[in-house]
Order: structure tokens, then C-alpha cells, then sequence
């Protein structure tokens, strides 16, 4: 990470909440009439998207990585259209943002900064305004997984959990539990919440209770013989989305692995605590979004200064790492995976 880019993150950090105000005001005095379109909240609701793009635009500037704002814009297009907010209108915020940055950091800073958002910018009038659903129906288990995840959005965990165990029951592998019908699932409730579609709190419930179907596996995920080494597994503070890096553990468990799942929010220490006394050959770190990576830096300097977990490897994942292919070097990882079963085999190349 160069000097100027660490800077002017810091900067986009330090500033964020003066910034975020500056671009509410100056996108109502040119557009007064957004205050009727879209009511007398909209002011404060200006000035909290704006607090959350630059959070985003601080943490692709400190890793030097545009691609990561302009996925981020992507996703804001889409979750604000089924929010009922009109296209050019969040082209408009947009351009505010960049206007205010142009002018309150000088300089080299400004022009960094003003280079990612334009970049960005330059894409958003082509970017799509929904999302595909992420179950095809065309594979193996997509049938199972649609039934799956309508059975949950109705509210009935028992007959979902049914579902599951009768497919095990009828020689459905949990590889294609986990991968065909429990992770396509859950990125398509996280697109239906994205969409509109859904409340946070049905977003929960299928969450708790694919959990909940998980952990009536587990018998047969802890079953099979030890044949690998020992990983840790954990996500970034305050990423309270810990579902999918639990099904990678699961997965590595199921391969023969050791694992010790930490589970959501583990202190830093404790991490490094829990690699050295479980004599970790791999520790595996989640991130759901950008804005966790700062976090993920953070841990991975911890465990590289802990002279006990030297000899460790360590594999990052989400989507983040999905959008840039490259980023785990830049936050000081050994690799990065999309898919488990690809994190079991770099695992297991990086440990022989």
C-alpha cells in the first residue's frame, strides 16, 4: 500500500462525518425539489448513504483497488431503485459526492480520490437495476434448493429442516447440501433483502435456520476419519455475517480436518490465542463486504507478529476477494478461494 493511498484513507475516515454533511447540503441546494420527491427525511437520509460510500471508498482507496467502489456502486444502484429512488437521482448523489470531495481534499489526495468515484461513475448508467436469482433450477439439487428456501420464507423451519434430512436420508451428499442447495440459498435471500423483496427479519430467520438444519448434520460432518491438518476459522470484527465461512469449516471437517470454528466477532487476541494453542496449520478469515477488509489487514499483522504462528497459512475468502483476485496479497494473506472446495485443495497445497 503506498504512503499517499494510506492517507488519503485516513483522511476519507477521519473526515467522513463532516464530508458526508457537506454532500447532503450541497445535493439539496441543487436539487430542492428531492426534499417533496422523496420527503422531509431525505436530507439525513443523504447524508447517512453518504457516510457509508465513503466508508466503502476508504477502504478501496487503502487498497488500491477501484474495482471494489465500482461493485459497490453496482450494489447501491439496485438495493436504492427497488428503495423506489429514481436512477438519475443516485447518479446525481453521486456526482455531489465527487464534487465536494474535488474540492475539499487538494492536490494529489483529491485526485485519487476523485479517480475512484469517477471511475465508477463512468459505469453507472450501464449497470443492470436487478439481480438474477442465484438458484438455478438447471443443476442437480436447484430444485431441492428453491423448495428449501420457499419453505423457510413461509416460516416453517420444521418442514425445511425435513427436507434436508430426507435428502441425506435418500443419498444426497452433504457436499451438495452445502454447496447446491445451503449457499445459493443463502445468496438468494441476501439478493431478495437487496431487491426489496424481503425484510432484515426474514433475512435472519433463514439465516438462524439454516444454522439450526446445520447443526443436525453435524453427527455425519463429524464423523469421518482425521486425515488433514488443523484449521482455524473465524471472520472479521464486527462482520456478524459468519454463515458462510462455518460452511468452509464444516466442508475442511468433512475433508478430514481438524477445525475449530471461532464463529462471528472474535478479539483479535483470542484469535492468535486460539491458532497457537490448537497448533494451527491454517487459519481461514471471512469478509462478507469491503468494509471489513481494514479488520481482516489487522488480524493477519497480528498473526504474523506472533512468533508462534509464524509457520501458519493464511486463506482469505468472501466477496470482496471474489471481486478483486489479487486482493489477498494486499491484505498479507497466503491465498484466497471462491468456492470451499477450492480452499481445501490450496490449503492442502500450501501445507504439504
Amino acid at each position: 500500500m503506498s504512503p499517499l493511498h494510506r492517507q488519503v484513507s485516513d483522511t476519507l475516515t477521519a473526515r467522513r462525518a463532516a464530508l458526508a454533511q457537506a454532500i447532503a447540503e450541497n445535493e439539496l441546494a441543487r436539487r430542492p425539489e428531492l426534499e417533496q420527491r422523496y420527503g422531509p427525511a431525505v436530507r439525513e437520509k443523504a447524508q447517512q448513504d453518504a457516510g457509508y460510500h465513503l466508508a466503502f471508498l476508504a477502504t478501496a482507496v487503502r487498497t488500491e483497488t477501484p474495482a471494489l467502489f465500482a461493485d459497490y456502486i453496482a450494489w447501491v444502484k439496485v438495493l436504492l431503485v427497488h428503495r423506489g429512488l429514481r436512477a438519475e437521482d443516485i447518479a446525481f448523489h453521486f456526482e455531489c459526492l465527487n464534487d465536494v470531495l474535488c474540492r475539499s481534499l487538494a492536490g494529489e489526495p483529491g485526485a485519487l480520490a476523485c479517480g475512484f468515484v469517477a471511475a465508477a461513475l463512468q459505469r453507472l448508467p450501464d449497470l443492470p437495476e436487478d439481480l438474477p436469482c442465484f438458484i438455478d433450477e438447471s443443476r442437480p439439487k436447484g430444485p431441492l434448493g428453491r423448495q428449501y428456501l420457499e419453505t423457510l420464507l413461509r416460516g416453517d423451519r420444521r418442514a425445511a429442516a425435513r427436507l434436508i434430512l430426507d435428502a441425506v436420508a435418500g443419498g444426497t451428499s452433504l457436499g451438495e447440501v452445502y454447496s447446491e442447495v445451503f449457499q445459493p440459498s443463502q445468496y438468494e435471500v441476501g439478493r431478495l433483502w437487496q431487491t426489496n423483496r424481503i425484510g432484515v427479519g426474514h433475512e435472519h430467520y433463514c439465516t438462524a435456520a439454516t444454522q439450526l438444519v446445520m447443526s443436525q448434520l453435524y453427527p455425519q460432518v463429524f464423523a469421518g476419519e482425521r486425515r488433514g491438518g488443523t484449521l482455524v476459522a473465524t471472520c472479521a470484527a464486527d462482520d456478524l455475517h459468519e454463515i458462510g465461512v462455518r460452511m468452509v469449516a464444516d466442508l475442511f471437517e468433512m475433508e478430514g480436518w481438524t477445525t475449530h470454528y471461532l464463529g462471528a466477532n472474535t478479539p483479535v487476541a483470542s484469535v492468535v490465542q486460539m491458532v497457537t494453542e490448537r497448533r494451527a496449520d491454517v487459519l481461514a478469515v471471512s469478509a462478507t463486504i469491503a468494509y471489513h477488509l481494514p479488520a481482516i489487514e489487522a488480524l493477519i499483522a497480528a498473526v504474523r507478529n506472533a512468533p508462534a504462528c509464524r509457520d501458519v497459512k493464511i486463506l482469505v475468502g468472501g466477496y470482496p476477494f471474489n471481486v478483486d483476485p489479487d486482493l489477498w496479497k494486499k491484505v498479507g494473506a497466503d491465498g484466497s478461494a471462491r468456492t470451499a472446495q477450492d480452499a481445501i485443495a490450496l490449503a492442502n497445497e500450501l501445507t504439504s
